[in-house]
This record gives structure tokens, C-alpha cells and sequence, in this order.
């Protein structure tokens, strides 16, 4: 295998430490004195796996423990504590690859370290790899451990981001949590996880897995691009990117037209003071615009502009440096178009393509347009949204479509019922009409069956204002159907368009929740995402993923679940059924979209589509007249709104519950 360089091998062993119990701490006589090892990603940041603390934190994860290593603050342990980990179940004996990680911080920032360099490409190891860590100083007292490294072979990918060693090396106890170096690229691309009881090889999970962090990625990746952007030389007086220059493939002096590690340095440290993205699809769009085509393979989770910059490569050697360039043309021209500051980047670009004596395709960079889907919508912001009406503020009208017990194919019985929303009270819920066939209604015959009862009732309500906000509520099962594309003639005479979802606020509901209206969960999210100013998409499920129910309780409760695929088949069936008894009350979903197979080109359409609609918003509430506008472009030929025409929108606010099922006998023939 390659040897590594020398003096990266050192940066790579000044950087790794080993975790312990905090001098004074009562139970570390009780503790073996070294717990795992870990390494330092960022200023201040440790990355290790969560089984290395478990043990210790598992009680109390605020417990304050020890980070030390021979090249830190002298020897000196320093005080930290667990900042992030990913355990979801934490009575599983063992933590799967993808749940293993956990992120610690220092409690004195001034202490200066050693970081490594994380690779921006979404590697998944395979090969060789130098792996580093500590092992227990059996030559020493109970508090002594030593560094240790060796060279290993990576064999197998499992699954997700999982790896295994070739079983010709042994990993000695401790090491668990230290880094492993690609020897031919100079990056950190994984973490040692566990070695195999009584025989050789092991166990790794790729740094890949650090995405699932979220918001703490994003935060860690920032300061780790602003820290090597600075080029610093703090422990053993080299540098990172100065070391991954000499490395081979790079031995001749790369001419200006390629992308070489010191240009990466010098543009992801700009990218890191950037506003973020906010969501996948935004750097996917531009990617594959950059690109002419998807990346191949399966896409990772895109979360920072830093994630897009590692999809630019075709492989670990140097790139044409246009590519790149045009790449950040693109994200400095969003950051504008969302009133953003990119002033340092362009200048930066402007002045490395001067470096770049291929004046001809210059063009290909300077005349760089955002891809339409990424436009700000025209007319989208200045047009005024009618906020949805809450508890005594408007009318509004919902349809109740109760399945017909233990008959296929579905039938429904239907109930109109009006909420006044009168603010002094005077008003209650009103059952305006009800199916009384006693055998229900095929869904391709409901739209007749409603057009007069419904017809006469919104009528009634309309007046001066924006027509009456019409709701559906319906079992999860069937909330494909398709409502806001339903025609009714006699519905809004004076309307061009006469289709449900152009003329009116149309939304879903929940029908199985009227039977527990006081759910705190449903309650708890909806007072957040009503208070929120700031709304941001979460793509469920994650991309080459099954649903879980952790991922959604653990949604902030400012953020709204997409999918790109039917609510009541597949996997889309599963992910609506977890978001309800997670709580969510908004939800978005693509009525028609893929109910196994992996995503297509559309799903990036619709992702980006609704970033965009969600950052136009001032309050949820005005979401569901947002998507009526959109409707409304569509009815009138705007193309670039296609995304949006078989969008779903649940809204359901429990401070209305839905009428009480009728638990009254009935006559029976």
C-alpha cells in the first residue's frame, strides 16, 4: 500500500486524542482511565463514536470528561463535554454504523490544536487507509496511553455508510473513534468503530455519516473551512493542504486550468461565510447544472455549499478548474438573489479565472446563469398571500370523507360541515349537508355527488374577500386523492380557472385524529410552526433511506416534511403514518410520484421548488394561498411551476378539531 507522507502522517497523529474521566470526577477510580480515542474536526470540535461514551454518559449526558492527547496543551488533559450524538435507541446492545457517532466539544476554547482535513467528496472508502488512535500503556500507571497507528485495507461497504477491515491487521483495545487517513488524497474519510473480539480485522464508519448531524454539521464544517482557510501551522509547523500538494498525481506543478487542493482550500474557506442553502435540492440543482447531468451513483444528503463542491469531482486527482469555478459563480449569483452578501467570493473567482488563460471559455463562468428553478418566482413575493384563518378568524368549510367499513373497492360517506369562526362566538360548527345513500360513493363519484350540496354552501359563505377556505379531511390512507384538481361548474362563476385548487385555499386533514384532538405532540408542534418567521423543508425520507420514527420526532418543530413521493402507497405511506404520530400538522407530498423506486431528476424539481416557496414565507399560515397562486400560474401555462401541480398540503390545525364521530346507534333496515 502507499506509505504515507511523512509529514501528513504526522498531522494526522497530532490531531488524534484519546478520551478519559476528568480528574476529581467520583467515579474514576471505578473507570478504566482511557474510554476511546477521537479526533479533533474543527476548532474546539472532537468527533468519536457514541459507544465510546455511552457507557459513561449514558446516565447523565452533561457529565463533564477529559480530551488528551500527546501533541495537546502539553500533555495536559483538557475538559469537555458531549455536544451531539446520534444513539436512537439506546437499548440496542449495539449501535449500528450510522447511529455511532458523537460529536464532543471543549470547554476552553483558547487551547490550540491540530485539526484534520475532511474530505468534501461523499467517499465511501474502499482500500487502503492509515488508521490512528490510543491503546492502554500496559508499561505505565492506569492513567498512561500511547499513540498507535498502522496501515489497513478496507474490503467491504456494508450498507449506509459502514465499512469493514480486511481481517489481516489486529486493532488493539482503544482505538475506537480514531481517524483513518486516505494516504492518496491526504483527507480523513472515516473513523475506526470496533475490531472483531479474539480474531483480526474491524469495523469503520465513513466520515460520510457526519451529514446526519444536521444543523451541527453545518455548523462544524463551517468552522473546519474557515480554520484551514487560514493555512495555519500550529503544532508541528506543516500544513495540511501544503502536504496534499506533494502528494502523487500532483508531483508536476498543476497549470493554472486545474483545480489543485490549495484552490479547494482557499474557495470552500469562502463558502463557509456564506448563508447556508437551506436545503438539499438548491445545491443539487446547481450541481447538475455545473455538471450537464445528475451525479452519478446515489446522492448523499447535500446540506452545505462545501457538500456540492465534493460532487464536482470525477475522481481524487486534480479537475478542470472551470468546472469549479463556474460551480461558485452560480452559488455567489443565489446568495444575491436571496439578499445575501457573495461580494468576497466573486471577486476571488473573478481573479483565479484571470489565472486561467483559456479566455475563450471564460464565458462558460462569467455569463453563468442560475438553472429557472432557482429564480426567485416573479411576481412570487409582491403578490399577497391571504393567511389561513385560525380559531375566530374566518370561515372556513370542511368535508369529511369517512371510508365505508370492510367494502372494496373504497367507498366514502361525506359530511359538509361550516366552521363560522366567528371572534365574538356567537357561532358554532354547522352540519350544512350529509350523504344519506346509506351505501356510500365511489371516489370518481363523489365530485358529482358534492357539486350541489357543496356548490350552494361555499355560495353562501363568499362574499367580498378571498373565497372560503375549503378543507378535506380524510383518512391517511387515501390522501392522494385528488382533490384540488376536482372541476366543479357551478362553483365560482366569476373565476377564470375553475379547478378546486386555482379558485380557493385547499387542504387536508387528518380524519383518524378527531378521535384524539388533545394529542400534546400535534399541539406542541403546531404552537411552534405557527409562531416560526423562518420555515425550512426536510426531504423525507432521507435520500436511499427507510423511514424511521426518530428522524421524524426529532424534526425541529420549525421545519416541514416533503416528500417526492404518494402518501398512501410504499414508502410514502410509512413516512405520512410517522410524521402524524410524530405530530406534524403541515406536510407536503407529490401525489404521483415514486412509490419504490429511487429518485429521479423531478424529485430534485419539487425539493427545490418548495425551499424556494418556504422562503418566501412570512407565516405558515400563508402557505396554503402560496400554493394556490402556484396553482393558478400552472392554469395559466407558466412552466416553470410544474413541480407544484400534483403537490399535496396537509394543514391541519388542532386548535379546530374536526366534528366528533357520530358514536350514536343508527336504524338499521
Amino acid at each position: 500500500m502507499p506509505e504515507p507522507a511523512p509529514r501528513l502522517d504526522a498531522l494526522a497523529q497530532a490531531a488524534t486524542v484519546h478520551l478519559m474521566a476528568a480528574d476529581g470526577d467520583g467515579a474514576h477510580g471505578t473507570e478504566s482511565a482511557m474510554w476511546g480515542s477521537g479526533f479533533f474536526v474543527a476548532p474546539g470540535w472532537v468527533l468519536t463514536c457514541a459507544h465510546v461514551l455511552r457507557p459513561y454518559l449514558a446516565r447523565d449526558r452533561a457529565r463533564t470528561f477529559a480530551v488528551r492527547g500527546t501533541d495537546l496543551n502539553d500533555g495536559i488533559p483538557v475538559t469537555a463535554r458531549l455536544a451531539h450524538w446520534l444513539i436512537g435507541d439506546h437499548e440496542r446492545p449495539v449501535l449500528p454504523p450510522e447511529e455511532d457517532l458523537a460529536l464532543v466539544r471543549l470547554l476552553d476554547e483558547t487551547v490550540e490544536h491540530e485539526c484534520v482535513w475532511l474530505a468534501d467528496r461523499a467517499v465511501r472508502p474502499f482500500g487502503d487507509v492509515v488508521a490512528y488512535g490510543y491503546r492502554p500503556d500496559e508499561n505505565e500507571s492506569s492513567a498512561g496511553a500511547k499513540p498507535w497507528s498502522a496501515d489497513a485495507e478496507i474490503n467491504v461497504r456494508d450498507d449506509g455508510t459502514g465499512l469493514r477491515f480486511k481481517p489481516d491487521i489486529a486493532f488493539p483495545k482503544g482505538v475506537s473513534g480514531g481517524p483513518l487517513l486516505d494516504p492518496r488524497t491526504g483527507a480523513v474519510v472515516g473513523l475506526i468503530k470496533s475490531r472483531r473480539r479474539e480474531r483480526d480485522g474491524g469495523m469503520a464508519v465513513a466520515t460520510l455519516a457526519l451529514r446526519q448531524f444536521g444543523d451541527a454539521y453545518r455548523e462544524v464544517t463551517a468552522a473546519h473551512d474557515r480554520w484551514h482557510g487560514t493555512a495555519p501551522r500550529v503544532i508541528t509547523g506543516d500544513n495540511w493542504i501544503d502536504e496534499q500538494q506533494r502528494l502523487p498525481g500532483m508531483e508536476r506543478r498543476p497549470g493554472p486550468d486545474q483545480w489543485t487542493p490549495k484552490d479547494r482550500r482557499a474557495a470552500l474557506g469562502l463558502l463557509a461565510r456564506l448563508p447556508a442553502p437551506g436545503a438539499a435540492p438548491s445545491v443539487a440543482k446547481i450541481v447538475r447544472k455545473v455538471r450537464g447531468r445528475r451525479p452519478p451513483g446515489a446522492v448523499p444528503a447535500l446540506l452545505t455549499w462545501r457538500d456540492g463542491h465534493g460532487l464536482l469531482y470525477d475522481s481524487a486527482l486534480p479537475e478542470d478548474a472551470l468546472t469549479f469555478l463556474h460551480y461558485l459563480r452560480l452559488v455567489a449569483a443565489y446568495v444575491h438573489s436571496r439578499g445575501g452578501d457573495a461580494r468576497r467570493l466573486e471577486e476571488w473567482v473573478a481573479e483565479r479565472l484571470r489565472e486561467d488563460d483559456r479566455v475563450h471559455l471564460h464565458a462558460l463562468v462569467t455569463d453563468a446563469r442560475l438553472p429557472d428553478g432557482l429564480l426567485p418566482g416573479p411576481g412570487g413575493p409582491d403578490r399577497a398571500a391571504v393567511p389561513y384563518p385560525g380559531p375566530g378568524e374566518g370561515p372556513t368549510v370542511t368535508v369529511l370523507l369517512d371510508p365505508v367499513i370492510s367494502v372494496t373497492p373504497a367507498r366514502f360517506h361525506w359530511q359538509i360541515w361550516v366552521d363560522h369562526g366567528d371572534p365574538q362566538g356567537e357561532y358554532d360548527t354547522e352540519l350544512a349537508a350529509e350523504d344519506y345513500s346509506g351505501e356510500g360513493f365511489l371516489p370518481g363519484e363523489l365530485v358529482q355527488a358534492l357539486r350541489a350540496p357543496l356548490g350552494r354552501t361555499l355560495h353562501r359563505l363568499d362574499g367580498e374577500g378571498p373565497p372560503v377556505p375549503l378543507e378535506f379531511a380524510l383518512p391517511a390512507e387515501h390522501f392522494d386523492t385528488q382533490v384540488h384538481r376536482w372541476r366543479f361548474d357551478d362553483i365560482a362563476k366569476l373565476y377564470a380557472t375553475e379547478r378546486l385548487g386555482t379558485q380557493r385555499r385547499v387542504v387536508l386533514r387528518d380524519l383518524a385524529r378527531r378521535a384524539d384532538p388533545d394529542n400534546p405532540d400535534w399541539h406542541d408542534r403546531w404552537q411552534s410552526i405557527t409562531a416560526a418567521r423562518a420555515l425550512a423543508p426536510a426531504r423525507v425520507p432521507e435520500r436511499d433511506s427507510r423511514p424511521q420514527a426518530r428522524h421524524f420526532q426529532k424534526l425541529p418543530h420549525t421545519v416541514i416534511p416533503v416528500m417526492c413521493r404518494p402518501a398512501g402507497r410504499g414508502v410514502g405511506r410509512d413516512a405520512m403514518r410517522l410524521a402524524l404520530g410524530s405530530g406534524h400538522g403541515v406536510v407536503l407530498w407529490h401525489i404521483e410520484g415514486h412509490a419504490t423506486r429511487g429518485c429521479q431528476d423531478t424529485c430534485e424539481d419539487l425539493h427545490a421548488g418548495v425551499e424556494q416557496l418556504l422562503g418566501r414565507l412570512g407565516s405558515v399560515a400563508e402557505l396554503p394561498d402560496r400554493i394556490r397562486h402556484l396553482r393558478q400560474d400552472i392554469s395559466s401555462g407558466r412552466d416553470d411551476r410544474h413541480w407544484a401541480e400534483p403537490l399535496a398540503l396537509l394543514y391541519d390545525d388542532p386548535r379546530r378539531p374536526l366534528p366528533p364521530e357520530d358514536t350514536m346507534p343508527a336504524d338499521s333496515p
